[in-house]
């Protein structure tokens, strides 16, 4: 039979190279929340999600909905254009302003992907000439963005300080300019980046910092401001703060804090901001709610780091493995493989708890887990139900046979 040159049979058989066998028992993702949720409330019962970005539990809070619907009905739907040439609309302006007040920035500037955010900032900033320093569990836009630069980059070992001062001890001085880039909460592990140590490296070897603050923000210090917040640093130290509206802020779309005049030139110079639309009003109303509520209503930060804490001590006291995570709305829970992450998914989902596993393509093919995403709106009794139904898996599971080793012919 021919061979299939098609883009579909291409599609197909790449997709089974990556890990398609992950769907021959079962597709446990694309799951219909809304469905789900409604079934659950049908039976009298509820459906626990740790599968959604909603960490402080304001995404049906009524004064973001009620600003939704006002900038809907003032100024429509779209953006209508590229903020360069199709101009502004003021709501813009003002979040901007809002957020960078908030994060403790001079100037913010927003675009409409989180992910596009990371991209074109990383791959437009640096030439052939410069050095890009990245940890190696950083997020696939950070990736993208160091693949598409032009500069010499690096892979630093993960949160290995000293590692990195070799890298800048022995590499620094042959580029003309030098980006660290780290994430501040990484979104697969759960653990936090060492921020003073990386503002020493930074003023020692004349670096720039980018830090990726996307799960920290409303998540890390006592008001959630972030990284800077969490260590008492000033945030104005760091040249580059990224972040997403997707998360704490409930909408979407990603954002840039740092000196007003790197900012006012990145307008011009930024492909992924010059040649896309800006944000919708009605998104940007949303995040700008979501805003005030972060502020008005402080104790949801606190709610949230007590329940995250307690996520975590109660999976360890229960014998669980959770890697390197420090308690801070994500918490991952390993498994030891493919097939055994995808049972433990299935088994919570039976009994109400939604919690998609992580395998192949999100995390190395070795280390498998279903990653919990914390907030501010579960209960004790949810997490304490939780950890019991993880338990009880994990004790089942040690007490199946393992396959006896193939005998060579």
């Amino acid at each position: 039979m021919a061979s299939d040159f098609s883009l579909a049979g291409y599609i197909v058989r790449r997709a089974r190279l990556v890990g398609g066998s992950v769907l021959e028992n079962g597709n446990p993702f694309f799951a219909p929340l809304d469905r789900l949720q409604a079934d659950a409330r049908s039976h009298g019962t509820v459906l626990t999600s740790f599968a959604n970005y909603d960490y402080l539990g304001i995404s049906d809070h009524s004064a973001i909905k009620n600003a939704a619907h006002a900038a809907l009905d003032r100024v429509g739907v779209g953006a209508l254009g590229s903020r360069l040439v199709g101009g502004e609309r003021l709501i813009h302006a003002d979040f901007e302003s809002a957020l960078a007040k908030f994060v403790g920035s001079e100037a913010a500037l927003t675009l409409v992907s989180g992910y596009l955010t990371n991209l074109t900032t990383i791959s437009s900033l640096l030439g052939k000439r410069d050095l890009i320093l990245y940890d190696e569990l950083s997020h696939n836009s950070i990736m993208a963005g160091v693949q598409s630069c032009k500069a010499d980059a690096v892979e630093f070992r993960h949160n290995d300080m000293e590692y990195l001062r070799h890298v800048l001890q022995t590499q620094r001085a042959e580029h003309r300019n030098c980006l660290i880039v780290v994430e501040s909460l990484y979104s697969m592990d759960g653990d936090i980046a060492n921020l003073p140590e990386l503002l020493k490296l930074k003023d020692e070897f004349n670096a720039w910092l980018l830090v990726d603050e996307a799960h920290s923000i409303g998540v890390l210090g006592k008001s959630g401001r972030g990284i800077c917040e969490h260590f008492g640093e000033d945030p104005k130290r760091i040249d580059l703060i990224i972040g997403t509206l997707s998360k704490t802020f409930v909408s979407c779309g990603g954002f840039i804090c740092g000196q007003k005049v790197i900012l006012d030139w990145l307008k011009y110079l930024l492909p992924g901001f010059v040649y896309s639309v800006g944000l919708p009003p009605v998104i940007a109303a949303a995040a700008g709610a979501a805003l005030q509520v972060i502020e008005d209503e402080p104790s949801r930060v606190g709610k949230l780091q007590d329940n995250a804490q307690r996520f975590l001590i109660k999976a360890r006291e229960a014998g669980l493995s959770t890697g390197p995570a420090e308690g801070y709305a994500i918490v991952p829970v390993m498994f030891p493989d493919m097939k055994s992450t995808m049972a433990a998914s299935d088994y919570l989902m039976q009994r109400g708890i939604y919690a998609p596993p992580i395998v192949q393509v999100g995390v190395p093919k070795g280390l498998p887990r279903i990653r919990f995403f914390i907030s501010a709106r579960h209960s004790f009794e949810e997490i304490d139900r939780t950890i019991e139904a993880l338990k009880a898996f994990s004790a089942g599971l040690a007490k199946t046979p393992v396959p006896p080793e193939p005998v060579p012919a």
